[in-house]
């Protein structure tokens, strides 16, 4: 059972294999892209130089050569490659890889194991790892399309080291086509705009663009086929989005530093793309109040209504007629003035609350409904400011004996211009008052 795990030299003889293992690198040197880790300065290049490879986690997207990468990796240590997928392994299958690595060591040959989908294991299964490459029965090479932060053990993450791969860029998608075109013997049927739109179709993953170009190879048309005729063909894939994973972060993260940003354009591109990968309006729509009321605050008054509207007239319209109202909420958010002035003198707030949290009102703005109240000075010497000068008494509301701090520092930015003079206004009253007592 566990020789399965074991890899298994290719037949000579002849018979049907994709585009894809057909043009499978035989050497490092020959993977596409990822030159950043696979160069001589780069973690992997280092590594390898120094005939010294650690334990590692491959992180990355689809179709950017992680498997392909390991088996190299053991190819140019002469380690044994064994690959197991965390979907389909056990823990009577991995205790069977274990003690085949354990006799290949005592026979002097050491193991690379290589997981696929490693964050598919739970933190027991991961935990069981850790002797095993401790001792240097395995040298661990995990994949995963997550983030390892999120997903995989503290022990086990200080036992390897991340390696981040990247989404192949269109240069890296056109040479691939290239050496597609080479294998096969003949060029793609496309024009030019038609093989860039087929390019892009693959989304930087690597094993989908050969599967797009054996699709394409296979036409027999007369003349080659331009953008329209190419998507009549071909269905686009559907753009990598997990909910409830990463790259719903990364999306909501770009979308609010856009809107930050004062950029509209960029800010509708990240709400599209949320919404083509199918998340729920109604995230966008509290997500929208939120950037509201922490990055644009008083600086525009109306931003938080405008949201709050929005969200309303999605509830009334669903999709996709509603969205378009978020739309426009995103749109003027992105050209509001922006200012987190309230956002930080809230937090300034809360933690001065923290510190001093014991301290009593002073008396004077006490209640005092009962006698005895009164009688020990409850509300005594409290101004009404409607009866003041100016409407304003400029009396002490911080606790007794606690310096009066500034929270408050509104920009000159927006309508909060106007709040700005209405502070320095009361400041320079409440000087003249407490003066004059």
């Amino acid at each position: 059972m566990a020789d399965l795990f074991d890899s298994v030299p290719k037949s000579n003889a002849e018979g049907p294999r994709p585009l894809a293992d057909r043009l499978r690198p035989k050497r490092l040197a020959e993977v596409i892209g990822q030159g950043h880790v696979l160069s001589p300065d780069g973690p992997l290049g280092a590594m390898l130089a120094a005939r010294s490879l650690s334990s590692l986690i491959l992180w990355g997207p689809p179709g950017v050569g992680k498997t392909t990468i390991a088996r190299l990796l053991a190819d140019e240590t002469d380690l044994a490659f064994v690959q197991i997928s965390a979907i389909f392994t056990g823990v009577p299958d991995l205790k069977k890889v274990f003690e085949q690595a354990k006799i290949r060591r005592q026979n002097g040959q050491g193991t690379l194991l290589f997981v696929d989908e490693i964050h598919r294991f739970n933190k027991a299964q991961q935990d069981g790892f850790l002797p095993h490459m401790e001792d240097g029965t395995i040298l661990l090479v995990g994949a995963t399309t997550e983030n390892p932060s999120f997903e995989l053990n503290a022990a086990l993450l200080s036992r390897a080291q991340v390696i981040v791969l990247e989404r192949l860029s269109l240069a890296d998608l056109e040479l691939l086509a290239q050496r597609a075109e080479k294998e096969l013997g003949r060029n793609l049927p496309l024009t030019g705009e038609a093989r860039e739109a087929m390019l892009e179709m693959a989304d930087g993953d690597g094993r989908a663009c050969l599967n797009l170009i054996e699709q394409v190879a296979a036409w027999k048309v007369e003349r080659p086929l331009d953008r329209a005729q190419l998507a009549s063909r071909l269905m686009r894939r559907a753009a990598k989005y997990d909910k409830s994973g990463e790259e719903h972060y990364n999306l909501i993260s770009a979308l609010h530093k856009s809107i930050r940003g004062s950029d509209p354009d960029g800010a509708l591109y990240w709400f599209a793309r949320m919404l083509e990968g199918g998340e729920d309006p109604r995230f966008l729509a509290r997500r929208l109040v939120r950037m509201a009321v922490e990055d644009i605050g008083l600086a525009d008054p109306q931003a938080q209504g405008i949201c709050i509207d929005s969200w309303q007239t999605y509830e009334r319209l669903g999709s996709p007629e509603g969205e378009l109202a978020l739309a426009n909420a995103v749109v003027y958010l992105a050209l509001a003035p922006k200012s987190n002035g309230v956002y930080v003198a809230y937090k300034a707030a809360r933690a001065a609350a923290r510190e001093t949290g014991s301290l009593m009102p002073p008396r004077h703005i006490l209640n005092a409904p009962t006698k005895l109240m009164k009688e020990i000075g409850y509300g005594a010497g409290y101004a009404y400011d409607h009866d003041a000068e100016d409407g304003f008494s400029g009396q002490d509301y911080f606790p007794e004996g606690m310096k009066r701090p500034v929270f408050y520092a509104p920009p000159e930015r927006g309508f909060e211009r106007e709040l700005k003079k209405r502070v320095e206004y009361f400041a320079r009253l409440r000087a003249k008052r407490q003066g004059g007592q």
